[in-house]
C-alpha cells in the first residue's frame, strides 16, 4: 500500500457523491504519497533539495528528481571528458600506467 502513489494516479476529488470505496481509495492515496514524500525528502540530501519543486504528488517529485539527474549526468560526463583531454604524458613510466 505504500507504493500506491507511485504506481496509481492521483484520484479525482471527494464530492458530496462519493462512494465509500472512492474514499478509502482517495484516504489510501493519500496517506501512501505522504509516507512517499516524507521518505524520498528525508533521504535527499540537502544540498540537492532546493531545487525540486515543494508542493508536488510522490510521482511528480520521482520525474523531477530523474530530470535532473539526467542533467547533472551530462555534466559529469563533460567534465571527465574534459579531464581526459587534458591529461600530458609526463614521460615516467608507461602510457598504459599513466591512463589506468
Amino acid at each position: 500500500d505504500v507504493d500506491l502513489s507511485l504506481v496509481m494516479d492521483k484520484p479525482g476529488d471527494l464530492t458530496v457523491t462519493s462512494t465509500d470505496d472512492e474514499k478509502l481509495v482517495h484516504a489510501a492515496w493519500m496517506k501512501s504519497n505522504r509516507i512517499c514524500l516524507l521518505s524520498m525528502r528525508r533521504t535527499i540530501l540537502d544540498c540537492l533539495k532546493s531545487g525540486l519543486p515543494t508542493d508536488c504528488t510522490a510521482k511528480e517529485l520521482m520525474t523531477a528528481i530523474s530530470e535532473r539527474y539526467h542533467v547533472s549526468s551530462n555534466a559529469d560526463i563533460g567534465s571527465l571528458m574534459q579531464v581526459l583531454f587534458n591529461m600530458k604524458y609526463d614521460g615516467n613510466g608507461g602510457v598504459r600506467d599513466y591512463l589506468f
